[in-house]
C-alpha cells in the first residue's frame, strides 16, 4: 500500500535513514491519510535517540526530550520526531513513570491506544500494520491494541478518546473495548479537568455529537458531568416535548452548527430542568426559571472543567436567554436586545431554532413563525442602526458635564433616563434632542 507523504516528512525520514536509522510516519497522520483526510500534524517515529536526531538537523526544539520527542523545524513548520520507546509503569492513570528507548518499532507500536492509531509508514517499507488497523479502519471500528483493560489502566483518558474518535470518524467501538470502558469508567477521576475538557469539546463539535448518549451509557459522564446523567433520566411530560431532557439535548446538539460555544450552549441549555421540574394536578410538567438556574449551573460546570472566561461568559449568556420570548413589537425587541446584547442575537436565534427543532411537533409552525418575526424585527432594528445599548447614545457624560452638570451618581441616572427614552422612541437619539430632553427633565441639576 502506497501513501503520498509531504515533502518535509520524506526529507526528515530520508535523512534519518541515510544515517543508518529507521524512521516512519506514525499514528493519527497515517490513519487520516488512509481515510483520505488531511492530517493536521505529521508525527515521525525513529530508532534514533533524541541527541542523535538533534545532531542531524540544523534547528530543533526540545519539546518533550525526556519522553524522546524532538521537534524538527523546516521552513517554520514543526514536525515531532520521537524515539521508539517502551512505557514504564503508569502511576497516575495518565503518564508513565519512565520511558525506555528501544530499537524495535513493534515494541513502540504495542504501547499505542487503538489499532487505527498504531500503523507506521515510509516509502521504503510501506505500511507497517502489526495489529490489523487497516481492517478496523475499513470496517469503521475503534479497537484497543492488545488488552483494553491494560490500555485504559495505563491512560484513563483513552476511554474518552475512544468515544471522541468514534464521534469524529463515525465509527463504532468494538465490544470488548466498550466493556472495558464501562468497567473502568471511574478511573477517569484521575485525569485532569483540562484534558477532559479538550476531549469533550472535540466530541460535541464532531459530526456525531450523539455519542454523548454512549458517554452516559458507559458511565463516563457520571464521573465528570453528573448533571448530564440526571438530564438523561428526567422525563418531560408536556406536549412541547417528546424526549427526556437528555435526549432532547442530544437532538438539539445535532440541530446546530459545529461551533464550540453553540454546541456547549445546547449541551447545557436545559441543565437546570431536572432541579426546576414541578408537576401540576393534571400531570403536566413545568420548568419555571430553568434558564436562570441554568445560567448558574452552566457557569459552575464550565469552571469545573476549566473553560476560559470568554467561552464561559458567552455560553452562560445564551443559556440565560435561550427561552425568553418577548412580544413581537419593535419596542419589546429593542428592550430584549438591550438585555441580551446585540452581539449575541445571531447566535441566540441559532440556539432557539435548534431548541425548537428538537422538541415535539406541537405548535411547531407557530413557534417557527414567531422566531422568524423576532429575527425580522431584530434585523430591521440593526439595519436602522437604532440605539439598543447605552454606549450608543448620541451623547455621553462629557456632554452633560459641558452643560454644567456635576459628575456623580445623578449624572449616571440622567443617562439612564435618556437611554430609557431612546428605547421607547429611537428617533430621539440625536445630540440635540437628548440635550434638550436633559434640560427639560433635570433642570435643577444644570
Amino acid at each position: 500500500m502506497r501513501m503520498k507523504l509531504p515533502e518535509h516528512v520524506n526529507q526528515i525520514i530520508g535523512r534519518l535513514q541515510q544515517n543508518g536509522y529507521e524512521a516512519y510516519a506514525v499514528g493519527g497522520c497515517v490513519r487520516d491519510a488512509l481515510l483520505g483526510r488531511e492530517p493536521k500534524d505529521w508525527d515521525i517515529t525513529t530508532s534514533a535517540h533524541p541527541q542523535e536526531v538533534k545532531a542531524l538537523f540544523r534547528r530543533t526544539i526540545d519539546t518533550g526530550i525526556q519522553h524522546g520527542t524532538v521537534t524538527v523545524m523546516l521552513d517554520h513548520t514543526g514536525y515531532e520526531v520521537t524515539t521508539y520507546r517502551i512505557d514504564g509503569e503508569y502511576e497516575d492513570a495518565r503518564h508513565p513513570k519512565e520511558v525506555v528507548f528501544t530499537g524495535n518499532l513493534l515494541e513502540d507500536l504495542k504501547r499505542r491506544d487503538f489499532t487505527i492509531n498504531a500503523m507506521a509508514y515510509n516509502d521504503r517499507a510501506g505500511l507497517v500494520d502489526a495489529f490489523d488497523g487497516i481492517s478496523d479502519l475499513q470496517a469503521g471500528i475503534i479497537r484497543c491494541v492488545g488488552n483494553p483493560h491494560d490500555r485504559f489502566d495505563e491512560d484513563a483518558l483513552r476511554m474518552l478518546r475512544a468515544l471522541r474518535f468514534a464521534a469524529q470518524l463515525g465509527f463504532s467501538i468494538e465490544e470488548s473495548t466498550q466493556q472495558a470502558i464501562a468497567e473502568l469508567a471511574e478511573r477517569l477521576q484521575k485525569v485532569s479537568a483540562e484534558r477532559i475538557q479538550m476531549e469533550l469539546v472535540k466530541l460535541i463539535t464532531s459530526d456525531h455529537p450523539e455519542e454523548m448518549r454512549l458517554l452516559y451509557e458507559l458511565g463516563l459522564s457520571k464521573v465528570f458531568l453528573p448533571e448530564f446523567d440526571r438530564m438523561m433520566e428526567s422525563e418531560q411530560n408536556t406536549p412541547h416535548h417528546m424526549y427526556t431532557v437528555g435526549e432532547h439535548t442530544i437532538h438539539a446538539l445535532q440541530e446546530i452548527r459545529a461551533d464550540k460555544v453553540l454546541r456547549l450552549t445546547m449541551l447545557l441549555h436545559d441543565v437546570a430542568k431536572p432541579v426546576c421540574r414541578t408537576t401540576d394536578e393534571s400531570g403536566q410538567d413545568h420548568f419555571k426559571v430553568h434558564p436562570v438556574e441554568g445560567e448558574k449551573m452552566a457557569r459552575e460546570i464550565l469552571r469545573r472543567l476549566k473553560f476560559d472566561n470568554d467561552t464561559t461568559a458567552k455560553v452562560c449568556r445564551l443559556v440565560r436567554y435561550h427561552d425568553e420570548r418577548p412580544e413581537i413589537t419593535p419596542r419589546n425587541i429593542r428592550r430584549a436586545m438591550s438585555r441580551i446584547g446585540t452581539e449575541y442575537m445571531e447566535e441566540l436565534f441559532e440556539v432557539k431554532r435548534a431548541d425548537m427543532l428538537a422538541q415535539s411537533l406541537y405548535e411547531r409552525e407557530e413557534k417557527l413563525d414567531y422566531l422568524n418575526r423576532y429575527e425580522d424585527v431584530c434585523h430591521e432594528i440593526i439595519r436602522q442602526n437604532q440605539c439598543v445599548q447605552k454606549k450608543d447614545l448620541a451623547i455621553s457624560g462629557r456632554d452633560l458635564i459641558a452643560m454644567g452638570m456635576k459628575p456623580g451618581k445623578e449624572l449616571g441616572e440622567v443617562l439612564d433616563d435618556l437611554f430609557e427614552e431612546v428605547l421607547e422612541k429611537p428617533e430621539l437619539n440625536t445630540r440635540e434632542k437628548l440635550l434638550e430632553l436633559a434640560h427639560k427633565t433635570k433642570p435643577r441639576l444644570i
